[in-house]
């Protein structure tokens, strides 16, 4: 589990992480391995794009408990 981000700043969401990277503030985005790809995949994609490491080692229950909320997570961006 990502534990090191806890205590980090960060959003929680595709869309969130979208806006995230689109305005310079993700230093790295967490994307669960079992989610969905049509909703992923993109965000991996805008990653690329804008240099930034995407991760998708983790499942939306380990990325949803880093996150701090009760349900599963898509996507986690670490903020800067």
């Amino acid at each position: 589990m990502p534990r090191e981000f806890l205590n980090q700043p960060k959003v929680v969401g595709v869309k969130q992480s979208r806006r995230a990277i689109r305005e310079g503030r993700a230093v790295r985005v967490l994307l669960a391995a079992d989610a969905d790809p049509a909703i992923t995949a993109p965000l991996a994609a805008l990653c690329g794009e804008q240099n930034i490491p995407a991760d998708s080692s983790f499942t939306m229950e380990e990325l949803g408990r880093a996150a701090g909320i009760q349900v599963g997570a898509a996507a986690v961006a670490v903020l800067r």
